[in-house]
């Protein structure tokens, strides 16, 4: 069972659900001291790395070091950019029936997966060349 969310913790789940990109810590501070919300840069970090033990949201790392965060919906499917942060949704699943087989051979019970692919979206494949 998860754990009840800080105030901290729901104010930056709630900015990164109105978000369609993956956002930095940075990024999520700075709009957090800009409104009535202000919360200290590492109660941000320790919000996020909460939020993601339990499963609510991700964290990418980008080649420069940069992690950035996005909020995890149940059996979501990405193609994520490694260079810009993107992560554009697949629509179809080709997993299900390997979690229904996982989940019955190991008497184990699945609540949501995702399925993650990294590399370049074309427009940073573009900047590149």
């Amino acid at each position: 069972m998860k754990e009840k969310l800080t105030r901290s913790q729901e104010r930056v789940l709630h900015l990164l659900q109105h978000h369609d990109h993956a956002v930095s810590a940075q990024d999520l501070h700075s709009e957090l001291r800009n409104s009535e919300k202000s919360v200290g840069l590492a109660t941000v970090y320790r919000s996020l790395e909460t939020l993601k033990l339990q499963g609510l949201i991700k964290a990418l790392t980008l080649p420069n070091g940069e992690t950035v965060y996005s909020v995890t919906r149940a059996d979501r499917h990405h193609l994520n950019c490694l260079n810009c942060g993107k992560s554009l949704p697949i629509d179809s699943c080709p997993i299900h029936d390997l979690g229904n087989q996982l989940a019955k051979k190991h008497s184990f019970q699945i609540y949501y997966h995702t399925l993650e692919f990294f590399g370049m979206c074309s427009q940073c494949q573009e900047e590149s060349q």
